[in-house]
């Protein structure tokens, strides 16, 4: 018998444990022949050596990860439980070949969370991949490294950025300057990206001789995007009609992601996205995929992820007090009818 004390310093143990000790019970349901006891900022590892050498070599790399990101989300640890004897960042890595692309001043740009990984492996598979999921999973993030890699490695020879101008509650024709210094506040989230991953200069160069380009979607029509690769961004706020007008501009050696939250819409009340309808008339068609990201791939704040969690439950809540509520879906002055009829 082998009886070992960690002392957890410097993380946030809640986020360590998981909520209601949920990570903690994935370490326990991966090494049933040993007892695992938490008490404060020690955990007690008691059972035959083999197995609790071999936690404890997880556990350090749960906090040694959750020190570098300050969050280590469910699938993080399902799959540091599941990967063998290999680190889960060599796993990671080869998934990826190695690392997405090195950014400005030497910076590993690496995914993150499985999700993000299997965004990647679907992109190397297929030519159009949509990535859904709520804001901070790394949507835009791991597409244009993705894009980056590709262009490095001269598999493309172009990059196209686009997304709609659209925005909760802004018009573009009362906003100051010219076209462009309108529109590029919508597209600074792609501008991010790149500036993380190509020094400004080649940037610039790059941006000039449009090998990068970054136009607003309305921009792509009449277009045919060929040895490219493409991404679509904020797709949640395209109708159906521009969602059809972009992915009919594909060429033969083009590659695309398509990226969205359908939990942020931003289009007027009476105007439906065109992105949760191209993910359902599109299934099943080879060479599309989608790949679904969830509040466990959030790597922004720790609390980001808690935000997102609490409008989920309103939204929960919402639902299904409409759908209890009597003749829910009827407009007000028709439902006053239909209750004095009765």
């Amino acid at each position: 018998m082998s009886e070992i004390i960690l002392t957890i310093e410097d993380v946030d143990l809640v986020e360590l444990y998981g909520e209601n000790d949920n990570k903690l019970n994935l370490i326990r349901k991966a090494f049933p022949d040993i007892s695992i006891t938490a008490r404060g900022s020690n955990l007690k590892l008691s059972g035959e050596k083999k197995f609790t050498q071999t936690a404890k070599g997880k556990i350090e790399q749960m906090v040694r990860l959750l020190k570098e990101r300050k969050v280590l989300p469910v699938q993080m640890v399902e799959e540091i439980m599941l990967d063998g004897a290999a680190p889960f960042q060599t796993h990671l890595n080869d998934a990826a070949g190695k690392v997405l692309v090195h950014g400005v001043d030497g910076k590993i740009i690496r995914v993150k969370t499985l999700n993000q990984r299997k965004l990647v492996e679907a992109s190397e598979q297929n030519d159009v991949v949509f990535a859904v999921g709520p804001a901070g999973t790394g949507k835009t993030y791991t597409a244009v490294a993705l894009a980056v890699r590709a262009l490095k490695n001269r598999l493309v020879k172009k990059i196209i950025l686009t997304r709609p101008a659209v925005e909760a509650g802004e018009n573009l024709g009362y906003l100051p300057g010219d076209l462009k210094e309108k529109i590029d506040p919508y597209l600074r989230p792609l501008y991010d990206a790149l500036d993380d991953m190509i020094p400004a200069d080649k940037l610039k160069y790059f941006m000039e001789t449009r090998v990068i380009e970054i136009a607003p979607l309305a921009y792509m029509r009449g277009r045919t995007l060929d040895n490219a690769f493409i991404i679509l961004d904020e797709a949640q706020n395209t109708s159906s009609l521009q969602i059809k007008m972009f992915l009919t501009r594909l060429g033969p050696t083009a590659k695309a992601i398509i990226t969205g939250d359908l939990t942020q819409v931003d289009l007027p009340r009476n105007s439906k996205s065109g992105l949760r309808k191209a993910i359902d008339i599109l299934k099943g068609i080879e060479g599309i995929t989608v790949i679904r990201l969830s509040v466990d791939d959030v790597v922004r704040h720790r609390l980001v992820k808690e935000v997102i969690k609490a409008y989920e439950k309103d939204s929960e809540r919402n639902r299904e007090r409409w759908e209890e509520e009597p003749y829910g879906r009827l407009p007000q002055k028709r439902r006053n009818f239909k209750e004095e009829e009765e």
